[in-house]
């Protein structure tokens, strides 16, 4: 497995869990918002560093988050999630939805204990947004799949200056409705290689997303912007 960089001790990336994350290079996405776009594979870091490194903190570690990029297209994802899974970690797994074949593989098997699923935008906008013809069909499966519940899972949605409340909206209504958790994510303009010149959405309005949304998911959170204590 390529490897593009680990943070050894990550207390927010999966919450209630001391997690090392784990960073894959290359994405079958190209979101122009990215952070993580300008990764590469880090020869800091390789299987044998990353498992020698796992192995002194596995007492004090409760998992490992593997993200990117897009994890899943690392061929040898499987082998290392059972590496991880047989020294007694969780593995959170962050995914885009487009291989829903190998996510229903890694459910089936137990690989996984929690997945994370961006839900870039209504396919309507999607191409716009990430840059690329996406297979909408797959990205239905893998929120079909994860809806399940057979995993605990999270859909979330960077907001974006592209998008509009009303695709909030239309994304929990009609693509993900009923689903336990749901988290909308303020747009940042820093990014790996600069600033980006488009203004985010004003907190304000990224905060009325939850009422729009809550009707028809179990559990909306807003993250990147401080929220009053009445409205968590």
């Amino acid at each position: 497995m390529k490897i593009a960089g680990v943070i050894k001790n990550s207390f927010v990336d999966w919450p209630g869990n001391i997690a090392a994350v784990v960073f894959t290079p290359g994405c079958n996405m190209n979101c122009w918002y990215c952070h993580n776009a300008g990764i590469k594979e880090d020869n800091n870091w390789n299987e044998d560093k990353l498992y020698e490194y796992l192995d002194s903190r596995k007492n004090f570690l409760d998992g490992v988050v593997f993200s990117g990029g897009e994890v899943t297209l690392q061929p040898d994802l499987k082998d290392n999630l059972k590496r991880v899974k047989d020294m007694g970690l969780k593995v959170k797994l962050d995914t885009n939805g487009l291989n829903p074949t190998l996510l229903r593989d890694l459910i089936d098997e137990k690989l996984v204990d929690f997945v994370a699923m961006d839900i870039k935008a209504p396919f309507e906008k999607y191409d716009k947004v990430t840059r690329v013809h996406c297979d909408k069909d797959a990205i239905q499966s893998s929120i079909d799949i994860l809806m399940t519940g057979i995993v605990p899972y999270e859909f979330r949605t960077t907001f974006s200056p592209d998008l509009t409340l009303d695709d909030i909206r239309y994304i929990a209504e009609h693509m993900i409705r009923g689903a336990e958790h749901y988290a909308v994510q303020q747009y940042r303009t820093e990014c790996y290689n600069g600033v980006l010149e488009e203004k985010p959405h004003s907190d304000a309005y990224v905060m009325q997303a939850k009422d729009l949304v809550i009707p028809f998911v179990k559990d909306c959170k807003i993250k990147g912007i401080v929220i009053p204590n009445d409205r968590l």
